[in-house]
């Protein structure tokens, strides 16, 4: 199959929107049945409606793409991958702020075409945002160009402003970041596809995650790059290069002009 032409991506990101709107209007956040998968994460009503409704609609649109949601089983998720054809969806990215009633959290979807991430959304319903990208194509925010500028960017690492996790990073560069780190200040926001959205759109400048999952970071380091800015991992390689596997994934991301001096500091200090 080929890539989605630009009417095609711009109705379905329509479409999701809609779809998602429509469930989170009729939910109420922190009032709902939730459980505990084996690695500790929530999951919640919400989390299954949203994966229930966008992948029954972009089969019933694109019946011979395979749908890999979060809520899957791993032996699924690895079946539909291996074909390197796939949607790859997260239907709630911050399932943890979402149950305890804090609003940051998105959905993010992206199409995986012969083993390369082609396009993503990533929808925020709380500021009613829809940023998306195609490869090659750039970045938009509610349909109008997304673009970090140079002009519009400090290029002193001291003035920036960062979103770290510092949980996942190894004991070193957590020391390191906690006793002198080199920006100005830095958020946790709890959501992986949000943070890269915001690194495009120039809201920081710097991004560290020790460990972020495909489905996390697919679509939105793809809107990231498209913005112009870095998205690799910890060894300095785009975070989409192939092979893409289930095995979580480093992230290190910086506006334009930190594409050299916020990697090279994480590299002195890992």
């Amino acid at each position: 199959m080929k890539s989605l032409n630009d009417q095609q991506w711009t109705n379905l990101t329509d479409e999701i929107r809609v779809i998602a709107q429509d469930i989170f209007n009729r939910v109420a956040t922190g009032r709902q049945n939730m459980s505990r998968k084996q690695d500790g994460s929530l999951v919640t009503e919400t989390d299954i409606a949203l994966q229930q409704a966008i992948s029954n609609r972009l089969l019933t649109l694109f019946p011979s793409i395979p749908v890999l949601g979060e809520e899957m089983s791993e032996t699924e998720q690895n079946s539909i991958l291996s074909t390197g054809t796939c949607w790859l969806l997260d239907p709630l990215d911050g399932t943890s702020n979402f149950s305890h009633g804090i609003p940051v959290y998105a959905v993010s979807l992206a199409l995986l075409l012969n083993g390369e991430v082609v396009a993503g959304m990533v929808y925020d319903p709380n500021r009613d945002e829809c940023f998306s990208a195609q490869k090659g194509k750039g970045a938009y925010l509610n349909k109008l160009p997304l673009i970090t500028a140079s002009e519009t960017q400090d290029s002193n690492l001291k003035h920036a402003m960062a979103i770290i996790d510092t949980k996942r990073l190894t004991t070193r560069l957590a020391q390191a970041i906690s006793s002198g780190h080199p920006y100005h200040s830095q958020r946790s926001f709890g959501s992986v596809a949000i943070d890269w959205c915001w690194l495009a759109a120039g809201r920081v400048q710097t991004y560290l995650h020790g460990k972020q999952k495909l489905w996390d970071f697919a679509a939105g380091a793809l809107i990231a790059e498209e913005a112009g800015c870095l998205a690799h991992t910890l060894d300095r390689t785009s975070i989409l290069s192939a092979p893409l596997t289930l095995e979580a994934r480093s992230a290190v991301g910086a506006c334009p002009e930190l594409t050299s001096t916020w990697p090279e500091w994480i590299q002195a200090h890992q």
